[in-house]
């Protein structure tokens, strides 16, 4: 079993600030895992009946595990999770509980309450760069083709039924049981045509057809993609300058290696992996920043920045993904910066193993490492 450090110390850090954790994920992410490896807790499968029966006087239930570190895997399905959480929260400090779910938390219909100020939330993403290092396996175009789920990522092989049992489960233990949505046909269409247009403009009306739904549907249902973290939805940032695009959102499959199998791609050729990058970039931001809130821009003349960090009240960095640095050319960088011109640019490249900075004329440009530059954007 390999030791995820990263998320390991997530998890202590989060408990020294509260009592509850809120450990969310695409299904076989690695939660169950992960909370096991944990030292000293006290595991509690939330699937089994005998379980769900020791929870139904959650104060007696609480009572005796006093001073405890606790993990609830599967609690929503519990009757009425946010009950035991809250009281816990509440009336049992001294209780350290880990509940994990595969959503965000108030996304089902049986989260009353959305424990705003009583919890922390951790998203545990498919594996990121300290994983790798953990698992002391480092290739790129394995973590690429294989995606970043443990089980795909580490095992012998990956068999194209994995990834058809993982889309049954997906539908029944998630969309069935938390949504109650009804039709299984149009919901994993459009799950397997975000997969395979990953990274491309979001437009409702297009998926809307093949998916035989109406648009409000398909809203409806990226809706449901993205509360259960299998697609992320990138909006554009913008200052509503007239020649900006201020609406569109792009959206991101959640996994390399779904990707990879919903667009056929069985070995990688050299156009693949710019693309891959990127995804991969999306995905290590994510999990070391632990936010959704990255935004893209592009204008109506087609210049496009792969990624904006625009937090309120800094100027927006502007982030180029490139597999080579030397592939890299300002142009798109220079018509952010006549409508934006404070910021920080960076390209973010695979090849880059020290960062060094390189002039335009005025624009000036960082190149630099993925890990260098998550690790100075994450929180402290």
């Amino acid at each position: 079993m390999v030791q995820r450090r990263f998320w390991q110390k997530q998890i202590e850090d989060s408990w020294k600030v509260r009592s509850v954790l809120w450990l969310s994920g695409v299904r076989r992410v690695g939660k169950t895992v992960l909370c096991q490896s944990l030292p000293d807790v006290e595991y509690f499968d939330c699937e089994l009946p005998r379980t769900r029966r020791m929870m139904e006087d959650p104060e007696a239930f609480l009572e005796g595990l006093r001073g405890r570190r606790v993990v609830l895997d599967e609690i929503h399905r519990l009757s009425n999770p946010s009950e035991l959480l809250k009281i816990t929260a509440d009336h049992y400090r001294d209780v350290r509980i880990i509940a994990t779910g595969s959503s965000t938390l108030g996304a089902a219909q049986k989260f009353r309450d959305t424990l705003t100020g009583r919890k922390r939330d951790i998203w545990l993403t498919p594996m990121c760069l300290p994983d790798l290092k953990d698992a002391k396996q480092t290739d790129l175009e394995r973590r690429f083709l294989r995606g970043g789920l443990p089980s795909f990522f580490l095992g012998e092989k990956v068999d194209e039924r994995d990834f058809q049992e993982w889309m049954d489960s997906y539908w029944a233990k998630d969309i069935q049981e938390m949504f109650r949505l009804e039709r299984k046909d149009p919901f994993q269409k459009l799950t397997e045509l975000v997969l395979a247009q990953s990274g491309g403009i979001f437009e409702a009306t297009h998926f809307a057809g093949p998916c035989e739904i109406s648009r409000p549907t398909v809203t409806n249902y990226l809706r449901v993609l993205e509360a259960t973290f299998v697609a992320h939805v990138i909006r554009p940032y913008s200052t509503r300058k007239p020649n900006e695009i201020i609406s569109a959102p792009k959206v991101y499959g959640f996994d390399t290696g779904f990707i990879c199998y919903y667009r056929g791609w069985q070995q990688l050729r050299r156009d693949d992996l710019g693309t891959l990058w990127e995804h991969f970039v999306l995905n290590e931001m994510m999990a070391r920043m632990q936010t959704r809130d990255i935004c893209y821009w592009r204008d109506k003349r087609g210049h496009e920045i792969d990624f904006v960090l625009a937090n309120r009240g800094r100027n927006p960095i502007a982030i180029e993904c490139k597999w080579s640095a030397d592939r890299f050319d300002p142009t798109n960088l220079e018509a952010f910066r006549y409508l934006h011109p404070n910021g920080e640019n960076v390209v973010l490249a695979a090849d880059i193993k020290r960062s060094f900075g390189h002039s335009y004329g005025p624009l000036k440009v960082t190149f630099e490492s993925l890990e260098s530059f998550v690790s100075r954007m994450a929180p402290v």
